[in-house]
């Protein structure tokens, strides 16, 4: 680690613990090659917060960034006390980078918002407002405007509404939520996309907040048309956490029961078939084996999943724990 870097590595300083006491919503803000848009960001975000009132901190992950975003992060952390900043030394994604946030923030109620400016830091305090008065535990923004990504968006989202009935427009803006939704969800890559699916999911409360979209200030997306496939293979896999990953054995257990029950049809009707025409059908007998070995195939495979459910449910506990005790991370603190 070069002497630059080890000298970033700082502390909580004495007075930090007392800021942070008066924190009650934490921004969390991924940022990947950001270095133009992030004074811009924090300069509309020092109004916003001046306007709304206090209370508001900025919590900026960069994620393995090449361009100067993590210095210019430790000027902006000189002029702003509410900004922290925290680094990947190399790219972890959005989701991995909200985890970081989320375990280096003090507030009670966490915004996921992108450093880009298509979101205005002066829209925070209306998305955080339901929340912070208890009307509702996750807020997720609903796109007013144009943008490139339209088409794909409103897919996805048709998609999501009709596979998870989540009754909000749009899943994959800002959001603002309780701390205890981060705290009680799993965090895998490009699963940040369906946080509100898996709150509602765990019986968090979900509404939306109309919120203007604005084209980037600078830099390019990091969406690209690869990231579709992905897209949907993620709701499919998330589609399977949510209904059979604690229970697995309902799903390879009536895929079973199916095909035993489909093997022993056909060998009923294989013998009558022998003794009453007088034909034996080799066909008959190849799908009977078939279907009583990929049954069984299916209910091991079922069983051996709640294994892995109890195992994994323990695992995650432990992994909760051991995070809230976890902090060491590259980060700037204020007055430091």
């Amino acid at each position: 680690m070069s002497p630059a870097l080890s000298d970033s590595r700082l502390t909580l300083a004495d007075n930090a613990g007392a800021s942070a006491a008066r924190v009650s919503v934490s921004v969390l803000v991924p940022a990947k090659d950001e270095a133009e848009n992030l004074p811009l960001f924090m300069e509309q975000a020092d109004a916003a917060f001046r306007a709304a009132g206090g209370g508001y901190e900025v919590v900026v992950v960069d994620d393995g960034s090449v361009d100067e975003t993590w210095a210019v992060l430790g000027d902006l952390a000189r002029r702003y006390p509410f900004l922290r900043a925290v680094r990947h030394p190399a790219r972890r994604g959005i989701a991995d980078s909200l985890r970081t946030g989320f375990l280096n923030a003090s507030g009670s109620v966490l915004v996921f918002y992108p450093a880009d400016l298509q979101y205005k830091p002066e829209d925070i305090p209306r998305l955080v407002a339901p929340v912070l008065s208890g009307e509702s535990d996750i807020v997720t923004g609903y796109k007013q405007g144009k943008y490139e990504k339209a088409f794909v968006s409103g897919i996805y989202n048709s998609l999501s509404r009709s596979l998870f009935k989540v009754p909000v427009r749009d899943l994959n803006s800002v959001k603002a939520y309780r701390r205890e939704v981060m705290e009680s969800l799993p965090m895998r890559p490009d699963w940040h996309r369906y946080l509100v699916v898996m709150a509602a999911a765990q019986g968090f409360t979900v509404s939306e907040v109309p919120v203007p979209l604005y084209p980037r200030n600078a830099g390019t997306s990091k969406f690209g048309i690869g990231r579709i496939p992905v897209g949907v293979l993620d709701m499919l896999a998330v589609w399977f956490e949510l209904r059979f990953a604690r229970k697995p054995l309902l799903l390879f257990g009536m895929m079973g029961a199916t095909l035993f029950l489909i093997g022993i049809v056909v060998g009923i009707v294989a013998i009558l078939w022998r003794v009453i025409g007088g034909v034996g059908f080799r066909p008959l007998l190849n799908l009977i084996e078939t279907c009583l070995t990929v049954g069984s195939i299916f209910f091991a495979t079922g069983l051996t999943g709640e294994l892995i459910a109890a195992q994994r449910a323990e695992l995650s506990e432990l992994r909760r724990r051991v995070e809230d005790l976890s902090q060491n991370r590259e980060t700037l603190r204020p007055g430091e």
